[in-house]
């Protein structure tokens, strides 16, 4: 909840390592994320609130949009791949990653990214963990550029260039993020279909209203992995 100029969450075993990472990119200058205040007298973590307008509806951003919040997450990227984790850090893990390089925010998409006076700032640090760059890339690729089955393939392919090109991701590394796009997808359709199962919250809810889309988005991109990896050549 906001209270003035922050904002109050209740704490879980993860909070401690996530309030290090925010503080560490603080300190080495990334802007794109709010600044841990500490804890307030209810014990809750207290971080700064960030004012603008949060996101837009999926797949509304201007390729310049998406060029821009692409070079956003690269920097981010960066940031953390100085970041050493606390010792006996505890992580929210939601989702497995296929591999680990570096912590990630795991969850960049519209919902959570604030058009401020200080450019594009992530908001929503709890699902931060270990992972990959480029399966964070996936997730935020898909997001950001609208990447969905009702959308003309030409028009995807544009905005998933912009987007990537914004990253800089090396050419080498193309086919594999073409590739992944469905699978990193179907991992979202798993996490709620099981949560559903185990009438988990907030996944059983968010299976109702969007479990149809994930997985019409997951079939629609592994159709389609040949025809995106041809976008980002």
């Amino acid at each position: 909840m906001r209270v003035g100029g922050t904002v109050r969450r209740p704490v879980g075993p993860w909070t401690d390592a996530v309030d290090a990472l925010l503080e560490y990119l603080h300190a080495v200058g990334f802007a794109g994320a709010p600044r841990p205040l500490g804890r307030d007298g209810q014990g809750r973590q207290v971080v700064e609130y960030i004012p603008g307008e949060v996101g837009a509806a999926a797949g509304t951003y201007s390729a310049v949009e998406l060029v821009s919040i692409g070079r956003m997450l690269a920097d981010l990227h960066r940031a953390l791949a100085g970041f050493v984790p606390p010792a006996g850090a505890v992580w929210n893990r939601i989702i497995p990653p296929d591999s680990e390089d570096v912590v990630c925010h795991n969850d960049v998409a519209p919902w959570n990214l604030v058009r401020s006076a200080r450019g594009w700032t992530l908001i929503d640090w709890d699902g931060a963990a270990p992972s990959s760059r480029l399966w964070d890339l996936a997730y935020a690729a898909q997001a950001m550029a609208g990447l969905r089955a009702d959308r003309p393939q030409a028009e995807s392919a544009v905005r998933l260039r912009a987007f990537v090109d914004g990253y800089g991701l090396e050419e080498a590394a193309r086919p594999a993020l073409a590739s992944m796009l469905g699978r990193r997808a179907r991992a979202m359709y798993d996490l709620l279909r099981d949560g559903a199962r185990r009438q988990l919250q907030p996944w059983a809810r968010i299976w109702t209203e969007d479990g149809p889309y994930w997985l019409a988005s997951a079939d629609y991109l592994d159709a389609r992995a040949d025809l995106s990896a041809a976008a980002l050549r």
